[in-house]
């Protein structure tokens, strides 16, 4: 999976913002906190469920889809938390300031979609230890049936590694004349279809 430095970097700003923010002592050893305090933690919360949310998907065994399910809004955690963190941010904002912050952050997470996919750069270095590291795994560099079957099991790693190493023909199709991307497709993993759309050599 290829980072997407602005999207954590943006994570870490909306944490840091809501710490540099949240009330300072324990709640445990303190009196009740007013209402305006309550509603800082409150606050603080949703970015703590963004951020867990974040890591278990980086954690996850393909998480470019599951990144692309953040930000397309099919994760209904994640939508709950950026909802409630966005109504906090924007709750003393004019309503047509709070219509831009809400058009900024779906430009930032369409920005961030497009990063998911991107052609791989590969060097003659990094295409030499691709096609070691797939030997390792017991899979043939330059076999387009090897290739087919790591996308149909959904392998990103492996997929990635084949698109790094160059040995094979990314438009290959199987025995039922299906190319990668249409594999990819008909499984639901549209980064990874998008990633070996990408790749493929341009038509002559």
């Amino acid at each position: 999976m290829k980072p997407i430095p602005f999207v954590v970097a943006l994570l870490v700003l909306v944490v840091t913002a809501c710490a540099n923010t949240t009330p300072a002592g324990s709640p445990a050893a303190s009196p009740p906190p007013p209402p305006a305090a309550q509603d800082e933690w409150k606050t603080f919360g949703y970015a703590l469920t963004l951020a867990q949310i974040f890591v278990r998907t980086a954690q996850s065994d393909n998480p470019d889809k599951a990144f692309d399910d953040v930000l397309a809004g099919r994760n209904t955690e994640a939508n709950g938390a950026v909802s409630g963190l966005l109504q906090d941010a924007t709750a003393d904002m004019p309503s047509e300031h709070r219509s831009r912050v809400a058009s900024i952050g779906q430009d930032i997470a369409s920005l961030a979609r497009k990063q998911i996919g991107k052609p791989v750069v590969s060097s003659p270095d990094g295409a030499l230890q691709a096609r070691k590291d797939l030997t390792a795994m017991g899979l043939k560099y330059h076999d387009p049936n090897d290739f087919l079957e790591a996308v149909r099991r959904d392998d990103q790693l492996a997929v990635e590694l084949f698109v790094q190493g160059r040995g094979v023909n990314l438009g290959a199709k199987d025995g039922q004349g299906k190319t990668a991307v249409e594999i990819a497709r008909a499984k639901g993993n549209e980064p990874m279809a998008q990633l070996l759309s990408r790749n493929l050599p341009a038509a002559r």
